[in-house]
């Protein structure tokens, strides 16, 4: 399944209260924890990261203290004592099979020790594929027999709209839309290469000023500042935005008409330039590179809580009502 298709299957279970273990299986990179962050905050209730890999098999159950003549098992404070939320056991299967046997007894009875996970709490794990190139070790049979196992791929539209909710930078996000193959792609030459957590980490660097390499790879790097050269054709945004487009025409190579639409839907500050933008698209592209920059406009339009003044202004205009009627499906965007 995509990343936002895990995110709503995930959703479901918490808001139905399904309260079964879950594994969600996917590449390094392609952010399975911050799905669940993102579930989380979205069903607002707490969530515990535990890394199960960097734990050794007291740190879960806790330590033996001697009371009375008795052994008690003390847990660790990181155990939810009370209320609601997730404890995610992510990399479980880069842990040793020792921690994975303290985990089993967690996962299976919801206890460790003397320990018992609130009622409150759903108990979730997230792991690397052996095809992944992971330092992993086999999972016990009756261990994945009591998961509901989720696999995640990479998608570009589900990445584009978590970029766009985390402010990634407009050339970025430009690139991978003209060369959306690179979203994902592990290189067994080089240390750095490319998935989604390193585009995020790129952007942090291209904003500064600094080389994208060492968090891409020399290959990605190199094509991206190719693109950018690129950039010196773009037509007048500020301009367009501004409703002064009508001079203007729509480039013709597809890698400056990826840069254009994208350039156009991040800039707009408010719905005002996001709807002269509109109209300038509908008048001088064709409908698919229209439809690729409402998606992206409508999603940042909502995160600048503007999606209710842009709607008002496309309802006052026939055309992109025809438009929009003619491609139903955006307004569910």
């Amino acid at each position: 399944m995509t990343p936002t298709e895990l995110q709503r299957y995930l959703e479901n279970l918490v808001s139905k209260n399904i309260k079964l273990s879950t594994m969600i299986w996917g590449p390094p990179g392609i952010g399975k924890s911050s799905i669940v962050a993102q579930v989380s905050h979205q069903q607002e209730i707490a969530c515990i990261d535990v890394r199960l890999s960097q734990l050794a098999p007291t740190d879960l159950r806790g330590l033996p203290v001697a009371e009375d003549g008795i052994s008690k098992w003390y847990p660790p404070e990181f155990l939810p004592r009370d209320g609601q939320g997730i404890l995610f056991l992510d990399e479980l299967n880069m842990a040793p099979p020792a921690m994975q046997g303290v985990a089993q007894q967690l996962i299976l009875d919801r206890r460790v020790g003397s320990y018992i996970v609130p009622p409150g709490w759903f108990v979730w794990a997230a792991g690397n594929r052996k095809e992944d190139r992971a330092a992993v070790f086999e999972m016990p049979a009756p261990l994945a027999n009591r998961f509901l196992h989720l696999e995640v791929e990479s998608d570009f539209d589900s990445f584009k709209s978590y970029a766009l909710e985390n402010g990634i930078h407009e050339q970025i996000l430009a690139f991978l839309s003209f060369r959306s193959t690179l979203l994902h792609k592990p290189d067994p030459q080089e240390v750095a290469w490319c998935s989604p957590r390193s585009w995020m980490m790129a952007s942090q660097l291209h904003r500064i000023k600094l080389d994208v390499a060492p968090a891409i790879g020399k290959g990605a790097a190199a094509e991206f500042a190719a693109f950018l050269k690129l950039y010196a054709n773009l037509p007048n945004i500020a301009q367009i935005l501004t409703g002064e487009g009508k001079s203007i025409d729509f480039p013709k190579e597809p890698s400056v008409r990826y840069a254009t639409t994208i350039a156009l839907a991040v800039r707009a500050a408010d719905a005002t330039q996001a709807y002269e933008a509109f109209r300038w698209l509908t008048n001088v592209a064709g409908a698919e590179w229209v439809q690729l920059f409402a998606v992206d406009m409508f999603r940042s339009m909502r995160r600048k809580k503007q999606i209710a003044e842009i709607a008002i202004l496309i309802q006052k205009d026939p055309e992109l009502q025809k438009f929009l009627k003619d491609f139903q499906e955006l307004t569910a965007a």
